[in-house]
């Protein structure tokens, strides 16, 4: 088990594992959003290392807190925003005319094509309790220059997840697949994201696609992984962490003395390296800022957000230096 901080980077020559895989604790950073959003998040991914997870390249929590969100229109490009709520309601507009109240059990999936714009705010003019985790998938070659789309799935399919220990656990299968139950929400990519539940002093084994690469992090409670194999110890998860579970595993084992919930997140490695920049996942540097112009100029690339005037979120000014790929170092 190796164990990073947020500005912690692996060594090239030592990351490769060449036998079982590899294995990382990860640690989540806060991130100020300041400004219109006037709220903090624990970003877990990207990393440093660690740019994506299969086609997931992107994981914040927004909470526990008491907030009044209002986070104005703004543009994404090249990707689908995943928002798994916890606490409160927020209301969800976009360009393709969606308006929406994202509400605890139900997936929102808008899936960005060439260019779409949306805004967030928190039901209600007062703060208000917000959870909620917030993904971004990176949409691969065949679909990342297509229309944009939105979907909201209220009802969800679960799996048993078998005991070795105390009361069988559940999965709810919020994207892709995870043992032969496939979530209804449209994905491009092979793909998991699933909400696991650990119950009380139980061990639950969760079966995993070995020729896809895994992600741990718990959201609610703590959690252990008491058996990583390869002589690694047990490592205990809380939800100040990332586990990354590397390739090659065919199933993981949880166990909770008070119970806790988890979110899977994997998928096959994904096809090609990203250049990844505000809201916008292109493959070059000329991709990034064509985008940027597009939306300072108020093209009708991004269309406009339905019930909006025009309030948009600017912008952030360019890096002084060339945008480059993320690529992964372990």
């Amino acid at each position: 088990m190796t164990r990073l901080g947020a500005s912690d980077t692996v060594d090239l020559e030592t990351a490769v594992e060449c036998d079982g895989p590899r294995t990382l604790l990860l640690e989540a950073r806060e991130v100020p959003l300041g400004g219109v959003r006037a709220m903090s998040v624990h970003r877990s991914l990207p990393q440093r290392d660690l740019p994506l997870v299969g086609a997931w390249c992107f994981l914040d929590r927004f909470g526990p807190q008491q907030t009044r969100m209002r986070v104005e229109p703004h543009p994404h490009i090249g990707l689908q925003t995943v928002t798994w709520p916890y606490l409160g309601e927020v209301r969800h507009r976009d360009t393709v005319g969606s308006d929406v109240v994202v509400r605890r059990g139900a997936l929102n999936l808008m899936t960005s094509g060439a260019g779409i714009a949306h805004s967030e705010y928190s039901v209600g003019d007062d703060a208000t309790p917000l959870d909620a985790l917030q993904l971004w998938v990176a949409l691969p070659e065949s679909r990342r220059h297509g229309a944009p789309a939105f979907e909201q799935h209220a009802v969800l399919p679960s799996v048993s997840l078998d005991a070795g220990d105390g009361e069988a656990g559940s999965a709810t299968v919020v994207l892709g697949e995870l043992a032969g139950v496939v979530s209804p929400a449209t994905v491009y990519t092979p793909i998991v994201g699933a909400e696991l539940r650990v119950p009380a002093g139980s061990t639950v084994r969760v079966p995993l696609n070995p020729g896809w690469e895994h992600a741990l992090v718990a959201v609610h409670g703590e959690a252990a992984v008491p058996d990583l194999g390869a002589g690694e110890a047990a490592i205990a998860l809380d939800t100040a962490h990332l586990l990354y579970l590397g390739l090659h595993r065919s199933t993981v084992e949880l166990t909770s003395a008070e119970g806790a919930t988890l979110f899977l997140m994997g998928g096959e490695p994904f096809e090609d390296d990203i250049v990844m920049w505000w809201n916008f996942v292109g493959r070059t540097h000329e991709e990034i800022v064509e985008a940027r112009e597009a939306w300072e100029s108020d093209s009708a690339r991004f269309g406009h957000v339905v019930g909006h005037g025009d309030e948009r979120i600017p912008a952030p000014p360019l890096p002084a230096v060339r945008l480059t790929r993320r690529r992964r170092r372990l």
